[in-house]
């Protein structure tokens, strides 16, 4: 499988700051975003030290792996990495009262070939566009999410909640964190799409699907949804990291004249 990757964060139109951090690593097709919280410039410190460190070192750990280990692997390298992740930004928010209560949503992919091994933790998404129909591939830790599932509310009551953005998991606020870990099947074609809720809160999944299914380059998609965030009104910082998949088409040509 071949990928390519870009990425494009911007304040949008509301803030001064920008609390949202992104990090790439494509030489390990690992894939990082965080959506920092708390009070003056705290909420950028979080998400900054959480997508510097984990593509540090899990990214050094995929380096050294190879692209061959397998999925329980991988998952425990994840869980490790966002643990270290996680006590580092507790501790430094327990150490400086200018940081205290920061914390960071987190999502990050881990790509290997037919395989996404996908974490969050938090109210970051990822979604995937496959063979047109778009699917939102992680369930955002948050009250409003818990309401969904217990039939509290309808999902056209939670477009206008005003707890849509109350996460109920954070990292760094506490000294423990749980990362949920799915792994996913990908296909030739597919495009992943990773973004905070200063994206998601502003244009709907038909609007994410148009984007993305559209036939300009994967770095005019990443600007045209930043755009379509801001012209919604754009009340917070937005963040996208794409991933467009497709086979190695020189090895495969390779293959057919040895095949004949």
């Amino acid at each position: 499988m071949n990928y390519e990757f870009c990425t494009r964060t911007d304040p949008g139109l509301a803030r001064e700051n920008n609390e949202d951090s992104i990090a790439l690593d494509e030489a390990t097709r690992l894939g990082v975003l965080a959506d920092g919280m708390g009070g003056y410039n705290a909420g950028e410190i979080a998400s900054g030290m959480a997508t510097t460190f984990i593509k540090s070192e899990l990214g050094r750990w995929l380096s050294q792996a190879g692209r061959h280990a397998n999925a329980r692997e991988v998952r425990r390298a994840m869980e490790i990495c966002v643990d270290n992740a996680n006590r580092s930004i507790f501790n430094a928010a327990n150490s400086n009262p200018q940081y205290s209560g920061m914390g960071t949503t987190l999502v990050l992919g881990v790509f290997q070939d037919e395989r996404l091994m996908l974490g969050h933790i938090g109210d970051s998404r990822c979604y995937r566009l496959r063979a047109g129909d778009l699917a939102q591939i992680t369930k955002d830790h948050s009250l409003l999410q818990e309401q969904l599932d217990a039939g509290l509310i309808t999902p056209e009551q939670a477009a206008t909640s005003s707890n849509k953005n109350l996460v109920t998991r954070a990292l760094g606020v506490e000294d423990a964190v749980l990362l949920e870990v799915n792994e996913h099947r990908v296909e030739p074609g597919d495009i992943y799409m990773m973004c905070s809720d200063g994206l998601s809160d502003m244009v709907d999944d038909d609007g994410i699907a148009k984007i993305l299914g559209g036939d300009v380059p994967l770095e005019q998609k990443a600007a045209q949804l930043i755009d379509a965030a801001n012209a919604n009104g754009g009340r917070d910082n937005i963040s996208v990291l794409l991933a467009q998949v497709s086979t190695d088409s020189k090895k495969r040509g390779l293959l057919s004249r040895w095949l004949g």
